[in-house]
């Protein structure tokens, strides 16, 4: 199915109506793994037309998101990574953790964007930031697009890696799953149980009560304002 390449039209329609000359896409991987960190990138392309065939990286084979991914790094104006370990979204949450690896990103740019496209409907990077944020911006923006396929391969190198230098993930798939379910994955955690590099509030492991000791609950951010008197932040 063909799809419509991404355009420049949300960073035009940025830079008219807020006046924002650097623009940054923004887009994560690694939200509904099992293991592994959530990683965010960050993308900063100016106007110019993008390597051919660029769009939303679920949508690319993985030989070529490859290999547009060693294109895009070279053509972007800069981009840059940040991550939230496994045991950080224990701790946060997931929108929490979220922002924190997409603060991270955006503050290892060489330059500070005047403005965020952020891909979906949600806006879990807030203030200070100007966001816009874009159904399917992986789709429809370029720079959206360009952060969705770095992302995604860089993530997944370091998965491949992490089954190939750490003795305890060695039999769980990552570099064919990227921490994310799949049989071998859960047959794995069936058998093993969760390595340290395993989320260990999620769900699936209320499936498996050989190792249901082991999973941690996070007290509500709510709770946790209350009980310490304190006032939140941002929303979790």
């Amino acid at each position: 199915m063909p799809y419509e390449p991404p355009t420049h039209s949300v960073e035009r329609s940025l830079r008219a109506t807020t006046g924002a000359k650097i623009i940054a896409g923004v887009d994560e991987v690694g939200r509904g793994a099992w293991a592994g960190p959530v990683t965010v990138c960050a993308a900063v392309t100016g106007l110019r037309r993008p390597p051919e065939g660029l769009t939303d990286s679920k949508l690319i084979t993985p030989k070529r998101r490859t290999a547009l991914a060693a294109e895009l790094e070279k053509w972007v104006t800069a981009y840059a990574l940040g991550h939230a370990s496994p045991e950080e979204i224990d701790d946060l949450g997931m929108t929490a953790a979220l922002r924190l690896a997409a603060v991270r990103a955006l503050d290892a740019l060489p330059m500070r964007p005047d403005a965020v496209i952020l891909d979906g409907k949600h806006d879990y990077l807030g203030s200070p930031w100007k966001v816009r944020t874009v159904i399917k911006g992986d789709q429809s923006c370029i720079a959206v697009a360009a952060a969705s396929v770095i992302a995604k391969v860089r993530r997944d190198a370091m998965m491949a890696e992490l089954e190939a230098r750490a003795e305890e993930c060695s039999a769980y798939g990552f570099g064919a799953n990227a921490g994310y379910p799949s049989p071998v994955h859960k047959a794995a955690l069936e058998e093993r149980g969760p390595t340290s590099y395993h989320r260990l509030s999620w769900a699936y492991l209320d499936a498996m009560p050989r190792w249901q000791h082991l999973k941690k609950f996070r007290i509500s951010a709510e709770a946790a304002a209350l009980e310490s008197g304190g006032q939140l932040g941002f929303d979790f």
